[in-house]
This record gives structure tokens, sequence and C-alpha cells, in this order.
């Protein structure tokens, strides 16, 4: 019987949070509250950046670039659950699954790479101070972020176009809550076999490399602070960093274990929980870990907070 790829003619039905009236409620309204968290502390982190000569600095163009990658990245995913969430009807087209599919993949993969360079600036400006703005200058860091953004859009492009050309002629159940490749890979009736080679190889290039050089600077950075014979000294040079380990660990190992792990081990409940954690609380979590330890971000925030209640 010849494979009929019903993609063409059908939709996908994603899960639902949950089948219990009085856990959806919960679940709307806590992923609702984080959402608009999310949406408020990266936008109020993008405006202080622009507003604060002080912070016009390679790590906080990053930083923007990493709170616009997470602007985009929960709205994504969180709306989309919280309808489905909501309604009876939970189905997708294809075209709305590759799209959330291309941009979910693409925000994720320059996500990885952002954070690696952000470690490599925290590198240079600990290890390399007196060189740190020509290291880190203007146009290097644009190229860098260019780099970043070309690169792992081109990748989620190929892998959904990848993941699309299979046949899901098993079922249109997708057990997940919204569109990601592990579970797209498990519903097709063909062998995945090429398609699971390329999804490790994208993400030991993206993911690992980005990961390994993350380890890398550390490792220098921590060995240079090590030498410092001021404590004062040490902790301040700890402080610029901690936030951005923190971060680093969240999410380089959620998302390595999601992408990296071979079938055998797979298990469903996990990926979704760990898909939960990466797409919806980190992003969250972001600016409130970047900007509670810096006196400058604070500052702004407190001065432009005065500036609006005189003008009221």
């Amino acid at each position: 019987m010849e494979e009929v790829n019903q993609t063409s003619t059908g939709n996908f039905i994603l899960l639902r949070l949950s089948n219990i009236p009085s856990l959806q409620a919960i679940y709307v309204l806590l992923f609702s509250v984080m959402y608009i968290i999310t949406l408020s502390g990266n936008f109020l982190l993008i405006i202080v950046v622009r507003i604060n000569p002080k912070l016009q600095t390679p790590m906080y163009f990053f930083l923007s670039n990493l709170s616009v990658i997470d602007i985009g990245f929960s709205s994504t995913i969180v709306p989309l659950i919280i309808i489905n969430t909501l309604v009876k009807d939970r189905s997708i087209s294809l075209l709305e699954c590759a799209v959330q599919m291309f941009f979910h993949l693409g925000l994720g993969g320059t996500e990885c790479i952002i954070l690696a360079v952000m470690a490599y600036d925290r590198f240079a400006a600990i290890c390399r101070p007196l060189h740190y703005s020509t290291i880190m200058n203007k146009m290097l860091c644009v190229r860098l972020a260019a780099v970043s953004w070309s690169i792992c859009f081109l990748n989620s492009a190929i892998h959904v176009v990848l993941t699309f050309q299979l046949p899901y002629c098993k079922s249109h159940h997708v057990n997940h809550f919204f569109c990601e490749v592990p579970p797209f890979l498990r519903m097709a009736c063909r062998d995945t076999l090429l398609n699971e080679i390329g999804m490790y190889i994208s993400a030991g290039i993206l993911g690992m490399s980005s990961f390994c050089l993350t380890v890398i600077s550390y490792v220098q950075i921590i060995s240079t602070i090590l030498k410092i014979r001021s404590s004062q000294g040490r902790s301040k040079a700890f402080s610029t960093c901690g936030s951005h380990l923190t971060v680093v660990v969240l999410y380089y190992g959620t998302l390595l274990f999601i992408y990296l792990s071979p079938r055998s081990i797979y298990s469903p409940a996990i990926d979704k929980t760990l898909s939960i954690v990466y797409t919806v609380v980190t992003p969250m979590l972001n600016p409130m870990v970047y900007s509670m330890r810096n006196k400058d971000v604070k500052n702004t925030v407190k001065r432009t907070h005065i500036r609006t209640e005189k003008n009221m």
C-alpha cells in the first residue's frame, strides 16, 4: 500500500495543558501571568538599555538581542498553549505548524549562539581588559549578531522542510503542546534516521560548539578571577558573570537534553516539561536575572519611574 502524506489535506491536533476544568483555569492564569511578566521584563530591559548611555556597551547590545529573542520565543509558544487549553478545537494547519516550528527553532538556536557570544564578551572584559574596546568593537558586535540570526534561521528552514516532507499516516495527534521536531519524527510512518542524524549534527554544531565556547570562556574567566588578590575585586568580577552563568546552565541543560537524547531514553512527559522550561520559564527569568544584580539598570528604572510620576 502506497504511503500517503496526509498532512497535505489534514490538520494536526495539539495537546492542551490539562483536561480537568479546574486545572485548566489555574494553568491558563499561571501561563498568562508568566507571559505578561516575560513581555514586560524584556521590553523594559530593551528600553532601559536604549535610554541609559552607560549601558551602550557590547554586553547590553547582546542582552537586548536576547530580550528580542525571548519576546519572540515566548510569543511563538505561550499564546498557542493558552488558546488550546481553553478551546475545543485544538487543530493547527500544516502552514501554521511549519511557521511556528520555523520561528521556534530559529529563535532557540540564535539564543544558544548569543549566550556563547556573551560569554566571550565577559572573557574579553575580564581577561583582556586593556584590549576590550578593540576586541569587542561595534562592527564586530553587529557582525556576530547578524551571523547568529542568519545561520540559525537558515538551519531552522532546512529542518522544517525536511520534517514536513515526511509522511504522517499514523496519526495527526501531536503528543506535545506545540510543534517541535522530536514529536513529529515519532509520528512519521517512514524511517526518520536521516532526519535524526541531521538534527543531531545541527544540535551538535550549534548547541555543543556554543556550549563549549561558553565553558572555555568561563574556565579562563574563573582562572583570571582567582588570581585577583583583592576580595572586593574578585566579588565584583564574579557578580558580572554570575547572572549569565545561571541563564546558560538553565537554557543549555534543557535544550541539549531534548535534542541530543537518544530515542531509547525518550520520554514524552520529560520532553514536554523541559520544553516548557526553556520556552516559557527561561524567557521570563532572563530579564530578572540580568537586571536584579545590576545597579545601572535598577537606577535607570527608578529614575524613569520618578520622572513618570512627576509628569502625571
